[in-house]
């Protein structure tokens, strides 16, 4: 970058504007020093930047709205966020909004502000490609060395790179996620980046333990603390010391642990099980889930308290059938892993069991993705995997169409292959029964988005569209729906629809009325 690189610094305190034009313009760097939102608008439309410096909290102006006016005007002007700790979980959505990345004040470092304005100044201005290029170098090594293979979507290489740069920041982080999606992957990637990755990495699952047990294995015990306690143990807080702390299945743990653990987090201190004296610990947690945190909270499943105290940082891996530009990278890997491991030959996928593999939608996400190929390379009896050497579940259901079971021999289905395909399905009475209990979500969903299509499809070429439901239709739907989904349970169907009991049993009166009267 040159040396005649503009810089835009953006912040309310006078003293930090000077601070930034000494340090900056004795470095050859021209430098504008806005004290508002407006100033800064006006500086972004006047004139073109390399970089904004913009603090988070302005008198007129939300700091993410000028990040994304900053982003909208100049794209290619790097965002550097000034932010106090306490607004740390605004900073982290400010690098998802496309800032480069965040500083916390009070300064402490100044070399590190420094190098970090003069990364930014690299990156700036250039090619997406190249972007992606410089990102991926500074964090590629480690994904590497932590199992996760980087492919082609956008979408992961975006969250490594925000996995990346909140690493370096002692925050909890909470990782959500599909089942199969490398949760625990991904966690270990942030404590390799981190400045504890010389120190231990510990995982631990909540759900695969009772809690007696849980509580044991988290926080040690003392010798004779219940029957079976022969010895002093220590536990995971402990034994993971100045290192970090993987808790799996989170939404698992029992109200009585999530008390404790919150304890850890408010102090840095726990007892042993049977133990008198508080014990120290310097743990960073990361935590993750499939399940919904915030519904857990609202049904007073899970603690508020604590859901705040891990909710710090919050990570969304996506499921497979999101980045499917990653399957035939993650295909490829697994059979070269596989031929590594001296199975004897190098394995391929022809063109058309990949079309396949890239089409299904993988419910078990990566996990299953492994298996398959697992699967399909042990059933190959030569180099090259086939449609034939997959799974019934991948080639999925539209290969199966069984011929109804009602319709003769000269009871052809009208109209083009497809719609014969779904007549067949429509008419046979034991197909449904015969699939899967994993197929039947996948059937479901498809379904509401090939509805959803002919719909949009239909409205294009004009053709008339069945009429929208009415309110009160689409009431009754939902009502149905609900107490189908909670079987019957008129508590939990009211949960649901986020209406009171009483409210439900009144609606449900009003419909046997007019069923009554129909």
């Amino acid at each position: 970058m040159s040396l005649q690189a503009r810089i835009l610094v953006v912040d309310d305190e006078v003293e930090v504007g000077t601070f930034f034009r000494c340090l900056l313009e004795r470095k050859g760097y021209r430098v504008t020093v806005a004290t508002s939102g407006q100033e800064a608008r006006e500086a972004i439309n006047d004139q073109k930047f390399h970089v904004a410096v913009v603090d988070l909290k302005l008198p007129d102006f939300d700091g993410l709205f000028l990040l994304q006016e900053v982003k909208k005007v100049q794209p290619g002007c790097e965002v550097i966020i000034m932010t106090g700790y306490s607004t740390t979980r605004t900073a982290v959505r400010a690098i998802q909004l496309g800032a480069y990345d965040y500083i916390e004040k009070p300064f402490e470092d100044i070399s590190q502000i420094e190098a970090l304005i003069d990364k930014a100044l690299d990156f700036a201005g250039g090619a997406e490609e190249r972007k992606k290029r410089l990102s991926t170098a500074e964090w590629g090594h480690i994904a590497a060395q932590a199992g996760i293979i980087v492919g082609n979507s956008r979408a992961m290489s975006q969250l490594l790179s925000v996995a990346f740069k909140i690493a370096r920041k002692d925050v909890n982080v909470l990782i959500q996620g599909e089942t199969g999606t490398g949760k625990e992957v991904l966690a270990r990637f942030i404590h390799a980046a981190s400045h504890r990755s010389d120190r231990p990495f510990i995982p631990v699952n909540c759900g695969a333990l009772p809690e007696n047990l849980l509580e044991s294995e988290l926080f040690g015990h003392e010798k004779g603390a219940f029957t079976g306690a022969t010895g002093q143990r220590k536990g995971i807080f402990e034994l993971a010391n100045h290192g970090t702390l993987f808790l799996d299945e989170i939404g698992e743990a029992s109200l009585s642990i999530q008390v404790k653990l919150l304890r850890v987090l408010e102090t840095g201190e726990f007892m042993r099980v049977g133990g008198e004296k508080p014990i120290k610990t310097d743990v960073r947690v990361i935590a993750a889930t499939n399940v919904d945190l915030e519904q857990a909270v609202r049904e007073k499943n899970f603690r508020e308290d604590l859901f705040y105290r891990l909710d710090v940082v919050r990570l969304h891996l996506p499921p497979l059938r999101e980045r499917k530009e990653d399957i035939p990278v993650l295909v490829n890997h697994f059979l070269n892993e596989l031929a590594g491991r001296g199975t004897g030959q190098s394995i391929k996928i022809s063109p058309e069991a990949m079309k396949i593999m890239v089409q299904y939608s993988w419910p078990g996400n990566v996990r299953e993705l492994v298996n398959a190929i697992h699967q399909a390379a042990a059933l190959c009896d030569g180099t090259v995997i086939l449609p034939g050497h997959l799974s019934n579940r991948i080639t999925g259901a539209l290969n199966r169409f069984p011929r109804a079971a009602s319709a003769s021999p000269d009871d052809k289905p009208e109209g083009s292959p497809f719609l014969a395909q779904l007549q067949n399905l429509v008419r046979s009475r034991d197909f449904l029964a015969g699939l899967e209990d994993g197929e039947l979500p996948r059937i479901f969903h498809l379904l509401k988005v090939l509805e959803k299509s002919v719909l949009e499809v239909m409205f294009r070429r004009g053709v008339p569209c069945p009429p929208p439901a009415t309110i009160e239709q689409m009431e009754r739907e939902a009502i149905n729906q609900a107490l189908v989904y909670s079987r019957g349970n008129i508590t939990l169907a009211a949960r649901i629809l986020g209406i009171g009991r009483n409210t439900l049993y009144r609606k449900l009166k009003e419909m046997q009325g007019e069923a009554g009267n129909s």
